[in-house]
């Protein structure tokens, strides 16, 4: 099931609303899930339905899905690190979305939630456009909470346990209200010992009992090309430990693109400006315009373009998917402060040629000259 994309695990279509998907995951999680699904592969489809679910059902997951597709959002959210408590990588799914689901199929609150699973980390990253054009990897230095090493996340010293006073070993608390519609009982995971019915008999001095030890970690990112400011990658392994037993959370990589003082980005496209004088716009030139990885490139300007008018470099933009966009050169008439003598001159004798096509008509060296006298448009 996991070979293809998210909308083959749920089978639904690229466009499917949100309804659409939300009843399709019921379905299939109703269908796969490991209590009712008797099939050797059960809890694996039920991984690959909560994950797929997980990315469609969030509006800026399942746009950054579609923005760069099923195999660059995989490799951009997998991780090498193995964190404490047992846990050895992989896709943790997500079942915080599953009360409902629980309490339609199966009696709702039909027993503990078992150990809390380990919070997730956000970090947000800043980098330069160029890299976020290119790709990059970067280092990155995280706080988090890892399985104490002196009792490998028991929270105890001499690794011998005794039964919970609290919930008599079982690991559950029982909790009955009422209501209109009758007696109602939940049962709950016991908050002295997390659920696994005992307590340590001596508790670890390094983590007084936690399993938990705060440490810093350096974490190495890859970030894509064609990277964009908002865009997460998930870091796996590398949030809170849970509980004893528990998966550890992941560390969320949210990439901030820093502004570019020559470069503006347009989708899969760059912009960048160049100058150039009136007399190399009116017979045309040639300029150097420097692209965003430092390269010299020879652009053609044609005779008689205007102000503001762009010009297209192909595949000097984003590297993307496929083929990469375009460099977009917004050509910039400057006129000059200062004129020389011989200038002058010259700049006259135009204006004297544009005259003689008549007083309607205003040319290019007219509409120059004013605004050299500072002469209002008319």
């Amino acid at each position: 099931m996991s070979a293809g994309s998210y909308y083959d695990v749920l089978g639904v279509a690229r466009d499917a609303g949100e309804q659409e998907i939300k009843k399709a995951y019921r379905n299939l999680a109703r269908k796969y899930h490991p209590d009712v699904c008797k099939e050797p592969d059960a809890e694996e489809k039920f991984k690959d339905i909560n994950e797929a679910y997980s990315v469609l059902s969030d509006p800026e997951k399942r746009a950054q899905y579609d923005n760069i597709g099923h195999e660059a959002f995989k490799n951009a959210s997998k991780g090498s690190y193995t964190g404490g408590g047992g846990y050895g990588g992989g896709f943790q799914a997500d079942f915080s979305g599953f009360g409902d689901i629980f309490d339609t199929f199966f009696g709702g609150g039909g027993g503990p939630r078992g150990p809390r699973p380990g919070a997730d980390l956000l970090y947000r990253l800043s980098i330069s456009l160029k890299d976020a054009v290119f790709g990059t990897d970067r280092e990155i230095e995280v706080m988090h909470t890892e399985s104490c090493p002196e009792c490998d996340g028991s929270g105890s010293k001499n690794k011998k346990f005794r039964v919970c006073p609290k919930c008599g070993g079982s690991g559950q608390i029982r909790q009955v209200s009422q209501s209109l519609f009758g007696q109602f009982v939940r049962m709950s995971a016991c908050p002295d010992c997390g659920g696994r019915g005992k307590i340590p008999e001596e508790p670890c001095k390094r983590c007084k009992g936690s399993g938990h030890a705060r440490v810093k970690r350096k974490v190495s990112v890859r970030i894509p090309p064609g990277a964009y400011s908002g865009l997460r990658l998930r870091m796996e392994g590398y949030g809170e430990a849970g509980d004893y037993g528990a998966p550890v959370g992941d560390l969320y990589v949210e990439i901030i693109v820093e502004e570019s003082q020559d470069f503006v980005r347009n989708g899969e496209n760059l912009e960048t400006t160049v100058k150039v004088t009136p007399a190399m716009a009116a017979v045309g030139s040639k300029v150097e315009v420097k692209t965003i990885d430092g390269r010299t490139v020879e652009l053609k300007i044609p005779a008689g373009i205007q102000h503001g008018t762009a010009l297209r470099i192909p595949g000097e933009g984003v590297r993307h998917r496929g083929r990469p966009g375009d460099l977009l050169v917004r050509v910039k008439i400057v006129v000059p402060k200062s004129l020389s003598d011989e200038e002058k001159e010259l700049y006259q004798k135009l204006l004297e040629i544009e005259n003689k096509k008549g007083p309607e008509k205003k040319g290019f060296f007219k509409d120059f000259v004013d605004k050299m006298r500072g002469e209002p448009e008319k």
